[in-house]
């Protein structure tokens, strides 16, 4: 806009002095005009450090997807950790169970299953609810501790979920999905996933023992086993595209 305004004023200047005087003294005038020089583009300011800061976190894994499940086994894209130590994974067990948002998860499961009337032995009401409620929570936390920590431990592989962040919608699903499947080991290789698969199996064969009677068959073993492995299946294809719906509602678009 500057640069057109500038050419706009020249235009008239010449204009002016055809029709007063002859050529020569507009001749004259244009030559005694100083040269008209474009100012320099101004300086666009400086983004504030803290929202340089913000957009670079936008992308990233939190502790919490959508402030309420645990996040705590996401690991960025592309950053490399050290391997975990026992008490890391014990820790890392413990945080996923213990958390608030592992309470908030177990109350709207527990509040699904008495609607449905999962375990109709459980019946309805205020205790019916309270026996939904400690049996999922309890359920969580013994899935966690057998996948995050007591497999993981005897084998020696990393229960964490390193995100691909690349690549298409497809790819990256399919990257997720395999991670039930296959896991980093301690020693920076890849194994078969023994703590997803084989944990998952642990704990449902444990936490069978809490369920009533009729509930303990080798049927439910194992269909709560599928569940299990089939939940965590989803929760690592959330996970992989965590950052990038944050970074979306971040940006407003």
């Amino acid at each position: 806009m500057k640069i057109a305004g500038l050419i706009l004023i020249s235009l008239g200047v010449l204009l002016s002095s055809q029709t007063v005087g002859a050529q020569t003294t507009a001749d004259s005038a244009a030559q005694s005009k100083p040269p008209v020089t474009t100012p320099p583009p101004a300086t666009p300011p400086a983004t504030p450090a803290s929202d340089q800061q913000s957009d670079e976190t936008a992308g990233k894994q939190t502790n919490h997807i959508a402030g309420i499940l645990p996040n705590y086994r996401a690991v960025d894209a592309g950053k490399i950790l050290p391997p975990m130590t026992v008490g890391g994974k014990l820790k890392l067990a413990g945080k996923d169970s213990l958390d608030y948002g592992s309470f908030t998860f177990a109350g709207l499961l527990a509040a699904y299953d008495m609607g449905t009337k999962a375990y109709p032995e459980f019946h309805q009401g205020v205790p019916g609810y309270g026996r939904y409620f400690w049996h999922t929570f309890a359920d969580q936390a013994v899935a966690n501790v057998f996948t995050e920590a007591l497999v993981p431990i005897a084998t020696r592989e990393d229960p964490r979920y390193y995100t691909l962040g690349h690549g298409g919608f497809f790819r990256r699903t399919w990257y997720a999905a395999n991670r039930l499947v296959v896991t980093k080991t301690d020693a920076g290789g890849t194994s078969f996933n023994f703590s997803e698969i084989l944990g998952n199996g642990m704990g449902a064969g444990v936490s069978s023992l809490y369920y009533p009677g009729q509930e303990r068959t080798a049927y439910k073993v194992t269909q709560n086993w599928m569940t299990q492995v089939a939940a965590d299946g989803l929760a690592n294809i959330v996970k992989e595209f965590w950052p990038d719906i944050r970074r979306k509602l971040h940006h407003g678009n």
